[in-house]
């Protein structure tokens, strides 16, 4: 299977990415143990497939998943891919992760993801999950990353969460480039359209989307044990994502297709993040992008009110 995948720049920078970017928390061991082996395929397949867009971050795995990243990028051209990894965790000498959004902590991550990744510089710095260190990551966090971009030692800031709101307020005090929203804007949940994907493309601020498939239950469907929001789904999420997949089951279309089909449409999405552990997975995320979904489908969606009214839909 050899694809080609269009291409978004970030923002306002020089930098472009596949709108596929490949996510490494499953390969820190997030479901269960991975082998360099099948890293090196996996990193592989994806690059010779066109994916150029690599996440990552100090805290999956407590850094497995970058020193994994390292060795698999070790005999690849630098100029072949966009990297992005975060701060806000470091990784103590016992293996235990602990935030610090200040800047000698910021500096510090920094250096040591270098090490793991055995690279020279990272595209992308992400403030990852600041939620309940506001402040810090304000005084403290940022202010290095826009040190280090004006330095050249980085090309794009932002931030990493699972919640836009906050992600909001950043792009109003600081001078961000793109942001990382996971399981904001899914075919579940569209919450993000009203208010901060119309300030992004104001400002133009790029956005990736992760958890598109919500922790899961938009790939598995609503059956017992489905996770939503890395917990079992409550019972009115499985109501609404079964209603989804009637309608997805009437026009021969599999959920997960649609799950990974319908974020792309929106103008201010610029890629999505999708994890994978193997060459079957990142093959399957390639699949779900090429598989043709009739408009008929989006339509049935919305008039049965599981869409947003403005959500734009994938043509």
């Amino acid at each position: 299977m050899t694809t080609s995948l269009p291409v978004k720049r970030v923002g306002h920078t020089a930098l472009e990415v596949s709108v596929i970017g490949l996510g490494s928390a499953p390969i820190g061991g997030m479901y269960r143990t991975v082998s360099q082996e099948q890293v090196n395929e996996m990193v592989q397949y994806a690059l010779s497939n066109g994916i150029r867009f690599i996440d990552t971050a100090p805290f999956y795995g407590e850094g497995q998943a970058e020193r994994y990243l390292g060795a698999a990028l070790a005999q690849v051209s630098r100029t072949n891919y966009v990297l992005s990894s975060k701060v806000g965790r470091l990784i103590t000498p016992e293996g235990k992760v602990v935030f610090d959004f200040s800047r000698d902590g910021v500096l510090r991550s920094v250096e040591e993801s270098l090490q793991r990744l055995q690279l020279d510089y990272i595209d992308i710095l992400l403030v990852h999950d600041p939620d309940d260190h506001y402040r810090q990551a304000l005084d403290g966090a940022f202010p290095a990353l826009v040190d280090l971009r004006r330095q050249g030692v980085i090309k794009a800031i932002g931030a990493g969460m699972n919640q836009w709101q906050m992600e909001a307020d950043f792009a109003r005090n600081v001078d961000v480039d793109c942001f990382l929203l996971a399981g904001r804007y899914t075919l579940l949940e569209q919450g993000a359209i009203d208010e901060f994907f119309p300030l992004c493309l104001q400002k133009g601020i790029g956005v990736f989307l992760g958890g598109v498939f919500n922790s899961g239950i938009l790939a598995s469907g609503p059956r017992p044990g489905a996770k939503y929001n890395y917990q079992d789904a409550p019972a009115e999420i499985v109501e609404r994502v079964r209603r989804i997949e009637a309608v997805c089951t009437r026009f021969g279309v599999p959920l997960r297709i649609a799950a990974a089909q319908f974020p792309l449409a929106h103008p201010a999405v610029t890629a999505l993040v999708l994890g994978a552990e193997s060459v079957d997975e990142v093959a399957a995320n390639l699949q779900a992008l090429h598989t043709p979904i009739p408009a008929e489908l989006w339509d049935a969606l919305r008039h049965e009110g599981l869409l947003h009214e403005a959500a734009p839909i994938p043509h």
